[in-house]
């Protein structure tokens, strides 16, 4: 597979000899890496991507799951042009930024005021330091498997084995503070709290980068009760739930509501984004006329609420409003489920299939995965092998990660994909 790979990508292979000289790895995120080196897109539309040697990929990758109504969705990118004819970035107050937060406020079931900031990362640290501020205590609870951008407080165990450190630079100091609990383990999770003071908990209703893991509906329950308990803040990481699982995000597909929600990807409608979101009494913390120095919360950026990301936000939102999308994905989503786990069962593989609303994952293993460290006991070089084999068949996932179902993806590409599944077990042997 890697021999016809390198002959269908000649001029990305070129280009990625170039990127090495002036990129680390030759990517601007390693994430994106992959052997024996990554293609190089020049196109995207609806629920394709072409690389620069012509070859044309289904995409379940999506944009880093942003792209819910498939790349380049034409009302979101004519909104952009005549949005651009007036203006990139202001610097000063516009009228978008108002729009936008009204429309998270009227979707999003936690939302009362929301600031906008340029990056989940941003969201998640902003949204700790707000916790912080508004409880008057520093401990912060996250859970293993959970990703929240790289924030140093939160930027540890992400992956096993937990007690290395995910990134070399960050001090003793930054993580002094961060309390490490199971996913999915309630009992486990108040023992390690026990009679410590805390500010918050925060935790994606669905673990993405440890492998698609929905979070057991009472165990959310659970935490919102610790956390009314502990006198703490609940915060939820919808970075890749939010206006996916339902337009109001996992908070309304579970029916728990947490008391800050950061949001990210969706919400920009394929610009960059970042959103903290929460309780009135909460979020006017962040307000320096209420609260002066040192008391408020600081947010900001050059680039916050910058228009054209603002208008592409708010096309987007708009279109997903009244759940009609959402639930189709939904939909869709059932069908690959039924379909791929199908293909294992009558095929004798070793396989489970991960699946909340339209994210999913394959996971090479006989064991339920509810947790991180079952998803990485998981055959991973199978799971390589399979991404592989799919994208020499012009269905691309980034290897070894989730896929995104998007409006955009028609009956034949969901057909596609669980044929090439099929095909791949039968001729993989497994």
């Amino acid at each position: 597979m890697e021999a016809n790979y390198v002959s269908k990508t000649a001029k990305s292979m070129q280009l990625h000899r170039r990127a090495k000289q002036v990129l680390p790895a030759g990517v601007s995120y390693f994430i994106r890496y992959f052997k024996p080196y990554p293609f190089y897109v020049d196109w995207a539309k609806g629920s394709k991507i072409r690389d620069v040697d012509g070859n044309v990929y289904t995409d379940y990758w999506m944009g880093h799951y942003t792209h819910i109504l498939g790349h380049s969705p034409s009302r979101i990118v004519k909104a952009v042009k005549e949005q651009i004819e007036h203006g990139t970035h202001y610097g000063v107050c516009h009228e978008l930024e108002i729009a936008l937060a009204e429309q998270v406020v009227k979707m999003v079931p936690s939302a009362e005021m929301v600031r906008f900031s340029n990056s989940g990362t941003e969201a998640a640290m902003y949204a700790t330091r707000l916790a912080r501020s508004y409880t008057g205590k520093n401990k912060i609870v996250k859970f293993e498997g959970g990703w929240h951008g790289g924030y140093d407080a939160l930027h540890l165990a992400v992956k096993p084995p937990f007690e290395l450190l995910e990134s070399n630079g960050i001090t003793d100091g930054a993580l002094r503070d961060t309390i490490v609990a199971p996913f999915n383990n309630l009992q486990e999770t108040k023992k390690r709290i026990n009679d410590k003071e805390i500010a918050a908990v925060i935790v994606e209703p669905v673990i993405g980068a440890g492998g698609c893991i929905p979070a057991e509906k009472e165990f959310l329950k659970g935490l919102r009760e610790l956390c009314h308990e502990k006198d703490a803040v609940l915060i939820f990481d919808e970075i890749i739930t939010g206006f996916r699982l339902a337009p109001g995000g996992g908070q309304q597909y579970y029916g728990v509501i947490p008391d800050i929600t950061i949001l990210g990807k969706i919400l920009g409608g394929g610009f960059p984004i970042g959103g903290v979101t929460g309780r009135r009494d909460i979020m006017e913390r962040m307000d320096p006329l209420l609260y002066e120095r040192p008391k408020f919360s600081f947010q900001g950026g050059t680039f916050t609420a910058n228009p054209a990301t603002l208008t592409a936000g708010l096309e987007m939102l708009r279109n997903l409003e009244d759940g009609r999308v959402i639930n189709n994905l939904n939909r869709h989503g059932r069908r690959v489920y039924r379909g791929l786990e199908a293909v294992f069962e009558r095929k004798k593989v070793d396989a489970v299939v991960n699946c909340v609303g339209s994210l999913f994952q394959v996971h090479f293993t006989r064991e339920k995965v509810r947790d991180v460290n079952a998803a990485y006991r998981a055959d991973k070089e199978k799971l390589a092998k399979y991404h592989s084999a799919l994208m020499d068949n012009s269905v691309f996932f980034l290897p070894a990660k989730n896929g995104a179902i998007s409006s955009a993806h028609s009956e034949e590409d969901l057909e596609k994909l669980i044929l090439e599944t099929e095909r791949f077990v039968g001729e993989s042997g497994y």
